[in-house]
């Protein structure tokens, strides 16, 4: 890293720059929308629970998972050609402390009127909802942190990135007082199932970095073909479980098709051409975009019906 990137960063605005950039700013959407989808479809109304746990889901929640991610992996970070963009920063080592405290400071206040609103709230079930809350901040926490550190622990490491997605969809679940019918738990394990081929094929690229940086993952123990290949039978997965959802939600199934068909060029892709695979990455994060609007569109017919 330069000397003019390092004291860019260790300026006050470009210090809380460089923290914000870590949250992936990008990635915002991804967790935030569950919530609020399962948390309105579920009959949840706009109101003080929404804003809240809309917001933590979209900015203190990702500088949590993110935050602790960039701080403890910095090592293999720097050997990363990926990182310092969109995919993730390179955080400053004066900045690891800064970014450490940022993520707790942020999203303490927002647990605790979570725990407020759950214990307080008399349609809900106190105890659901905080369980979904505690498993999630968990998983977010589990990944990355020293001693625990579940992406070092391959098929655990996309078993726990899936919950940082689906977890949000939980907890608005449970803070609407929602009883989830089978059509609802099938479209939960099919947004699993997409979770977990999404983390496979994302660790793919960082196969060669992570290994320099002494960093294990699905991708690594695997090796590409076969993560890629673990992916695509995920993906297929998640589309035959979203068909459990009925009419028109079963409509859902050609999304994770969508992200197949963007992997598979990938199945026979040798470790040492990994970064190549950092391509069908970049359609992945355009993927979503569309995805995400199609989905939205699906939902609002349902809930005209």
């Amino acid at each position: 890293m330069s000397q003019t990137t390092q004291t860019t960063q260790t300026r006050p605005a470009g210090a809380l720059r460089s923290v914000l950039a870590s949250s992936r700013p990008i990635s915002w959407i991804n967790t935030a929308y569950p919530f609020a989808a399962a948390y309105l479809m579920s009959g949840g109304q706009v109101g003080v629970t929404f804003v809240v746990l809309t917001v933590f889901f979209l900015v203190p929640y990702n500088l949590l998972m993110y935050g602790i991610n960039d701080v403890f992996d910095y090592e293999s970070d720097l050997r990363n050609p990926r990182k310092g963009g969109v995919e993730g920063v390179v955080l400053d080592r004066g900045l690891h402390r800064l970014t450490l405290w940022s993520a707790v400071l942020s999203t303490v206040p927002f647990l605790v009127v979570a725990v407020v609103i759950a214990v307080t709230s008399p349609d809900v079930d106190a105890r659901a909802c905080l369980a979904a809350m505690a498993v999630s901040i968990a998983a977010v926490v589990a990944y990355s942190a020293p001693g625990l550190r579940f992406k070092e622990r391959p098929v655990l490491d996309s078993i726990t990135s899936s919950t940082h997605f689906v977890s949000p969809a939980v907890v608005g679940l449970a803070y609407a007082g929602a009883s989830p019918s089978a059509a609802v738990w099938a479209a939960l394990a099919a947004f699993f199932g997409w979770g977990m081929a999404s983390q496979a094929f994302g660790a793919v690229q960082d196969i060669e970095a992570d290994r320099a940086g002494g960093i294990a993952s699905v991708a690594t123990v695997f090796g590409a073909a076969r993560t890629v290949r673990l992916a695509m039978a995920c993906y297929l997965a998640s589309a035959l479980l979203m068909l459990g959802a009925g009419w028109p939600g079963a409509l859902a199934a050609v999304v994770p098709l969508a992200y197949l068909v963007n992997i598979a060029g990938y199945r026979s892709l040798a470790d040492a051409d990994c970064e190549r695979s950092n391509a069908g990455w970049r359609r992945f994060l355009w993927l979503n975009i569309v995805a995400g609007f199609l989905i939205t569109q699906l939902l609002i017919w349902i809930a005209l019906r």
